[in-house]
């Protein structure tokens, strides 16, 4: 055992600073790509996971030897699916607080009101398909 862990010092002792570091990098991205990966995501573990890539990737930038593209892209495509995540997560977990709070599913539709009024069915689009105030501009001025 004494002889193997001495073999591995040497082999470490020998290898390219930056080819060491870089893989360490490639753990770190193997570590947030499998939190994002499980159902549900592990949103919190798998940020910090691209927070440590990002700050070793960031922090020394120009010192990573040929792999830093590969790392840079890496770490771009781990934030962007982390958004993505996070914001899929998030929706779903509006929608269902959403058909708890009015005990109905969003897909069901809304009954019109004996009054006569328009219900929020979409039947008060105008020529342009919205809405008056759907596209976010002001239907009053």
């Amino acid at each position: 055992m004494a002889a193997q862990v001495a073999a591995m010092r040497e082999e470490l002792a020998n290898a390219p600073v930056e080819v060491v570091v870089a893989n360490h990098c490639y753990g770190l991205f193997e570590l947030a790509a499998v939190y994002l990966s499980q159902a549900p995501p592990l949103l919190p573990q798998a940020r910090l996971s691209i927070d440590a890539l990002g700050a070793l990737v960031t922090g020394l930038e120009g010192r990573l030897g040929d792999s830093e593209e590969q790392l840079k892209d890496g770490l771009s495509q781990l934030r962007l699916a982390y958004v993505q995540i996070d914001g899929a997560q998030r929706a779903t977990d509006e929608a269902v607080a959403g058909a708890g709070a009015n005990g109905a599913a969003d897909d069901q539709p809304v009954e019109e009101p004996d009054d006569g009024a328009i219900a929020a069915t979409g039947d008060s689009a105008g020529s342009d398909g919205l809405a008056d105030g759907a596209d976010g501009a002001d239907p009053v001025g």
